[in-house]
């Protein structure tokens, strides 16, 4: 689902781009923080400041990805107050992320990564 919210959160930006401005660049800014989330293989060759490091491995807690989401979630639900638009799929999208992510901390999961992404195993190939 996290995956998917960022391409949402890309693709709905660009189609609301006239009718939401300020909601379409912030749905790209929070795409942007949730690449670097969810694909560590960006942290690892990209250059970040060890600020932004601290700041992406703060939401390795399942728990703080869940409340991460849900907030990112209703800051793209406010932009359907204004007036209802596309971006409303991406929030749906970011609130059942958190709903997963919140439902796996409750469940006591740790968080999986895949090394297709850039997680386990990819320190070998890269």
């Amino acid at each position: 689902m996290g995956l998917i919210s960022i391409v949402l959160l890309i693709v709905l930006g660009i189609v609301s781009f006239l009718s939401h401005i300020v909601f379409s660049i912030v749905g790209w800014v929070i795409a942007f923080i949730l690449i670097f989330v969810e694909v560590p293989l960006c942290m690892k060759f990209c250059p970040t400041s060890p600020r932004f490091d601290s700041f992406v491995a703060f939401f390795e807690n399942s728990w703080f990805r869940a409340i991460m989401y849900l907030v990112f979630a209703v800051v793209m639900f406010l932009s359907n107050l204004i007036s209802t638009g596309p971006l409303i799929a991406a929030a749906v999208a970011l609130l059942l992320a958190a709903i997963c992510y919140g439902f796996a901390a409750f469940r006591g999961q740790a968080f999986a990564s895949t090394s297709m992404l850039g997680g386990t195993g990819v320190d070998n190939v890269v």
